[in-house]
């Protein structure tokens, strides 16, 4: 959480410093991921963790507890085909492999695989990487692409953690390329609980930017009949919507 320094000095929202969790207690967040997560964590899953909480953004990294609900979400949805936009390590994408069919298919995309080659040998030992369609590049055109292949509605699932201020246009395009009844998932749509806070609370200006960036887009999601939606406060602030029309 950001917050004044004892110089007056106001801290990013995220860092390696801080904790990727919007519960006030610490204590009880230990003892979830002691209780629930970590004694189910896939080995693959834990070896690509670890190795990105060694990267100087490890921060950046969707949470275990995060990915155990997406792959549990995955397995009760039956997904098979998925669209990942922001890969990071793969991280998120190593869960949704593990979680979907051997025959299932992940559209992966990043603006560089730089940190993506980071994760791919674990991937590989994990002995998915055969699912994953890994796409460099802008989401956008990639995207439009995909609705031009004349692959719209034809994907079950679709998980955003990327270009934050984009997250409108790619609900767009998304709703176009997962199918009714299929499901829209946006990572930290509550940025560090800063969109609840008063508009003069010290953040920096990158913060700043991304809070009234996420009210915006929350603000849309809420009035969007077109998506059943539910935001809930794991890790950073998670929506799921569920594509209606």
């Amino acid at each position: 959480m950001a917050s004044n320094g004892s110089a007056g000095e106001v801290r990013d929202v995220h860092s390696s410093e801080t904790t990727k969790t919007l519960l006030k207690s610490d204590d009880l967040y230990d003892y979830m991921l002691k209780t629930m997560v970590y004694p189910r964590e896939n080995e693959f899953m834990r070896d690509l963790r670890q190795i990105t909480s060694e990267h100087v953004f490890g921060f950046m990294s969707s949470p275990p507890d995060e990915g155990l609900l997406l792959s549990l979400l995955l397995k009760v949805m039956g997904a098979k085909r998925t669209i990942e936009v922001g890969v990071y390590t793969g991280c998120s994408v190593l869960a949704t492999a593990l979680a979907i069919p051997d025959d299932g298919r992940i559209v992966a995309i990043d603006v560089s695989r730089e940190y993506f080659d980071l994760g791919l040998p674990v991937i590989k030992k994990a002995g998915v990487a055969h699912k994953v369609d890994f796409r460099e590049g802008p989401a956008g055109p990639i995207l439009d692409k995909l609705i031009a292949d004349e692959e719209a509605g034809s994907f079950d699932f679709a998980f955003v953690d990327a270009d934050k201020y984009n997250y409108g246009n790619y609900h767009e395009q998304l709703l176009r390329l997962v199918r009714v009844g299929g499901v829209l998932a946006y990572d930290n749509t509550l940025w560090g609980g800063t969109v609840a806070m008063p508009d003069d609370t010290p953040l920096t200006e990158e913060d700043r930017k991304k809070r009234d960036s996420f009210r915006g887009f929350n603000a849309m999601i809420a009035a969007d009949t077109r998506v059943e939606p539910v935001q809930l406060p794991i890790a950073d602030g998670i929506t799921l919507c569920r594509r209606v029309a």
